[in-house]
C-alpha cells in the first residue's frame, strides 16, 4: 500500500488542528478512543499516521486525500457529500481530465485577464440550456481552489440556477440589492470551500434588463470588486435576453460558452460584434459537452 506524505502531531483535539489527524478526527473519519489505537499503532511500527488508519481500517485512501487537501487549503468534496449539483466536477472530481482542462481555463484567465487589473467577468451562453452556469460554478469552484476569495453572482434573473446548484438559501439576492430592499450581507459563503461566496439572483423582478442597466448596478460591481479578488457572473444567455450586454459592459470582459454541435458561428459573430460596439472585450471562448 502506497504512504501519503502527511505527519500527525498528539494531542488530537477538534478545531484548529490542521494536522492528518487532526482533520480526519475534526471531519468524524475517526473517533478520540480509535485516534489512540491510530497513535499506538504509528508508534510502534513507526509509520505514518494515515497509513496506520488504513491498516486498521478505519479510513479509506480517498479520506486521507481529502484530508491533505484541506492541509494544503484545496478542499474537495467525496461523492454524495453535500448536497450540492453532481455536476460540479470541481467539487466532487478534482482530479478528472474534465477539471485540468477547467484549471487550464483558469490559468489562461489569469494571465489574459485578472492579472491586467480585472476583477470581474461575465460567464456567457448563446443559448438557453447551453451549460453556461454549470461551466461559470465550476470555474468559480477551481478559482476559489487557487485562494482566490471568489465571488459567484447569479445575475441571470431570468432563469436563475446558482441557488439550486449549491443548495444556498437565501431569501434576498442580487435583484434585491438594486432594488434597494437587501444589503450585500446577503451573500452566502460556501463552507465547503475556503474561498467561495454566491450572491443569489434574488427576488424574481419584472423588469431585469432595466435592474443590471440602473447606476446601482455599477456601485454594487465596484463594491464586490473591492471586497473580492474574483467576481464571476452568471448572465442570460444572450439569444434570450439583453441582460448580458448591461452587466458586460460594466465588467468589461466576457468569456464565452459554446455548446459542442449547437452553437452556430454566426450567432457568435452577432454578439462578438455587439459586445465590440460596447467597449467589451470577448477574453476568451470555452466549448462544452454537458
Amino acid at each position: 500500500m502506497q504512504s501519503v506524505n502527511h505527519l500527525a502531531t498528539p494531542p488530537l483535539e477538534r478545531g484548529g488542528d490542521s494536522s492528518i489527524g487532526g482533520l480526519l478526527l475534526e471531519s468524524g473519519k475517526i473517533t478520540p478512543e480509535s485516534a489512540e489505537r491510530v497513535l499506538r499503532m504509528q508508534k510502534e511500527l513507526g509509520i505514518r499516521f494515515g497509513e496506520a488508519a488504513q491498516r486498521l481500517g478505519l479510513v479509506t485512501e480517498a479520506d486521507i486525500q481529502q484530508a491533505l487537501a484541506r492541509q494544503f487549503d484545496y478542499p474537495y468534496l467525496q461523492p454524495g457529500e453535500g448536497r450540492f449539483a453532481p455536476q460540479l466536477v470541481a467539487a466532487y472530481q478534482p482530479f478528472s481530465p474534465q477539471v485540468e482542462v477547467l484549471r487550464a481555463v483558469r490559468s489562461q484567465l489569469m494571465l489574459r485577464w485578472f492579472a491586467r487589473g480585472r476583477k470581474s467577468l461575465v460567464v456567457l451562453g448563446m443559448d438557453g440550456g447551453d451549460g453556461a452556469s454549470m461551466f461559470a460554478s465550476n470555474l468559480a469552484v477551481v478559482f476559489s481552489q487557487l485562494g482566490e476569495r471568489t465571488l459567484l453572482v447569479d445575475a441571470n434573473l431570468r432563469h436563475p440556477k446558482q441557488t439550486e446548484i449549491f443548495d444556498v438559501a437565501s431569501k434576498h439576492g442580487l435583484s434585491d440589492v438594486l432594488a434597494g430592499r437587501a444589503e450585500l450581507d446577503c451573500i452566502a459563503h460556501v463552507d465547503a470551500f475556503v474561498a467561495l461566496s454566491v450572491l443569489a439572483a434574488g427576488t424574481q423582478a419584472p423588469n431585469p434588463a432595466e435592474l443590471l442597466s440602473r447606476g446601482a448596478f455599477a456601485s454594487v460591481a465596484t463594491q464586490l470588486e473591492a471586497r473580492y479578488e474574483v467576481v464571476l457572473y452568471d448572465v442570460a444567455a444572450f439569444n434570450v435576453a439583453p441582460d448580458a450586454v448591461a452587466v458586460a459592459a460594466r465588467t468589461g470582459g466576457v468569456l464565452l460558452v459554446a455548446r459542442k454541435h449547437k452553437t452556430r458561428l454566426a450567432d457568435i459573430a452577432a454578439m462578438k460584434e455587439q459586445m465590440g460596439q460596447s467597449g467589451v472585450e470577448v477574453v476568451g471562448s470555452v466549448m462544452v459537452d454537458y
